[in-house]
């Protein structure tokens, strides 16, 4: 074979070199242009404005003792607190709770929420937290725990648990210290009292604690033991962010989770039985152009009652609900929860119940392909 001379063999080294780093950008280019683009923040300065963050949790800008502006950003994980004007006496109630929530929160549920769930069936709540503090604003960062003897997914509970992870400036809890108590493992100072519209109980942190994975159903115990619910009463929601007093922009929840577990006792009554989810959903739809009604029934198949039912699906692209009747069904589109109202809240063993709603929707009409009660999967009629 005849040998190239030494220029050749350089110039095709070269252009084996580039050719190569040439490939290597292209492959790079092709795994930049697959990658799922990030979620963008979104920021709400609406007084009581919401998002859905991580696809289950509702972030909320809930301002709603001051005039003054605030603005939240909703991250992918959780929220920052981007504006925070003004300030109220720190005698006197917040200005405001910025927070995010699992469960039903005045009119607003988080998408696919096991809540309501009634106490005696919760066997765990577990939920962590990630706050970020600021050093210069007057603010508690805390948890709020809402408990009511009905599962109502509107308007204010019976009783408002907060634990204060934090607290900055001379405020203080509801009420007035009643003692101290260890829940969850730390010791907490204890305040009881109430705001009028209902009872709340504190817990307050001797110091401040910026990261923590507990039981919410400590708390829940905790109170119960001190005659402010009942095991037959409902947990609601779970909420965490931040009071604050005085201004409080950079406070943030870096990370939030939660979710309740139901199956074992907590209290008095009867365990649930194992097949208390079992159910079948039948679904009925009448559609025209740009609208439809959909006639729900659902049965408990299984061999216990059923109680504070919720119903999760996903409504296909395009279709958002308008109205429903016999139950409550939030958010408008997307991953949905349908939940009892107060005369139709329990599903007896071999029962039904039938509730509606009716809806807009766009190109071709689908309807939902799953369904999920109190979190277990549902048969389709």
């Amino acid at each position: 074979m005849r040998t190239p001379p030494p220029q050749a063999r350089t110039l095709r080294g070269l252009l084996s070199v580039l050719i190569a780093t040439l490939a290597s950008f292209a492959a790079v280019a092709a795994l930049v242009a697959a990658a799922p683009p990030a979620q963008a923040d979104t920021t709400i300065c609406e007084p009581f404005g919401t998002a859905t963050v991580q696809g289950r949790y509702v972030v909320q800008n809930n301002r709603w003792g001051s005039s003054a502006t605030q603005c939240v950003t909703a991250t992918d994980s959780g929220f920052r607190v981007a504006q925070a004007d003004g300030s109220v006496p720190t005698n006197g109630a917040p200005k405001s709770y910025p927070s995010v929530f699992n469960g039903c929160h005045y009119t607003t549920c988080s998408p696919g929420t096991s809540l309501p769930a009634r106490l005696n069936t919760v066997s765990s709540a577990p939920s962590s937290i990630s706050y970020g503090f600021v050093g210069d604003a007057v603010y508690n960062a805390s948890y709020d725990i809402w408990l009511d003897p009905t599962p109502r997914t509107d308007g204010v509970n019976q009783t408002e648990i907060m634990i204060w992870f934090n607290r900055v400036g001379p405020i203080q809890p509801i009420g007035s210290p009643v003692g101290t108590a260890t829940v969850g493992g730390r010791t907490w100072e204890v305040w009881s009292g109430g705001n009028g519209s209902n009872d709340v109980l504190s817990f307050v942190a001797p110091s401040a604690i910026s990261s923590w994975s507990f039981d919410v159903m400590d708390f829940v115990r905790a109170t119960v033991a001190r005659g402010l619910a009942g095991n037959d009463w409902y947990l609601t929601s779970v909420q965490a962010g931040f009071e604050p007093w005085q201004n409080g922009a950079g406070l943030a929840v870096n990370s939030f989770s939660s979710t309740v577990q139901t199956g074992t006792g907590t209290g008095p009554g009867p365990d649930p039985d194992p097949g208390e989810a079992a159910c079948e959903v039948s679904y009925g739809t009448n559609v025209w152009q740009n609208g439809f009604t959909a006639d729900v029934t659902v049965t408990n198949t299984g061999t216990a009652p059923v109680d504070g039912w919720r119903l999760a699906f996903t409504l296909p692209s395009g279709q958002r609900v308008t109205n429903a009747w016999n139950a409550s069904v939030t958010p408008s589109s997307g991953t949905v929860t349908a939940t009892g109202v107060a005369h139709n809240a329990r599903i007896a063993p071999g029962g039904s119940l039938s509730f509606g709603f009716q809806g807009a929707h766009g190109g071709t009409f689908a309807e939902p392909d799953a369904f999920r009660l109190n979190d277990a999967a549902c048969t389709t009629a």
